[in-house]
């Protein structure tokens, strides 16, 4: 039995979504074993939580541009949404500062969810980061409506309903920070 912590974002929660998404765990065999309600979260959980690592950063910031590259946009208008920033590294910084402040605005709910293969069956349950690339069935894909390049010409992070944890690694950390009362 695995582990993984899912974090239910406060556009989700401000939609009324909290119930249809356990559910959605539920359905699948999952169980979840913890839950808190942050009205809204600390600065130090949401802080701990986002790693500050240039490789991180780096490639947050590298997945931006290739979203704008994608749309067809410019640097130019990577420029405007970003503060004025084109590198990888810095657009990672504007990432995170958004981020923070998504997650600090509103209330958030933590659980941590557990089941044969939890982290890789939430992931798969959750769909793609960016909404409106998530496949219909999956959470983000039924529920989500955002892009990246709507988000940031708004100067906001991307509202995708739910965090999952990417890996093992990921969900232990994750869970002590939000469980363990690390901040």
């Amino acid at each position: 039995m695995s582990h993984t912590l899912v974090l239910i974002k406060p556009d989700a929660v401000k939609r009324g979504l909290i119930g249809r998404i356990i559910t959605r765990f539920e359905d699948a065999g999952l169980r979840v074993s913890a839950m808190q309600l942050f009205s809204p979260p600390d600065r130090c959980h949401i802080l701990k939580h986002y790693e500050s690592t240039d490789s991180w950063l780096f490639n947050v910031g590298k997945k931006t541009l290739e979203d704008y590259a994608a749309a067809g946009l410019t640097l130019e208008e990577v420029k405007r949404d970003y503060h004025g920033v084109t590198e990888e590294l810095d657009i990672g910084h504007v990432v995170k500062q958004r981020l923070v402040d998504y997650l600090t605005h509103d209330a958030v709910v933590a659980m941590v969810v557990e089941g044969n293969m939890a982290v890789e069956k939430v992931r798969l349950l959750v769909g793609f980061t960016i909404p409106a690339k998530a496949a219909p069935g999956t959470i983000r894909g039924d529920f989500g409506y955002d892009s990246a390049v709507n988000a940031a010409s708004h100067g906001r992070s991307i509202e995708n309903l739910v965090h999952a944890s990417d890996c093992e690694e990921s969900a232990r950390r994750e869970i002590e920070l939000w469980f363990g009362n690390e901040c």
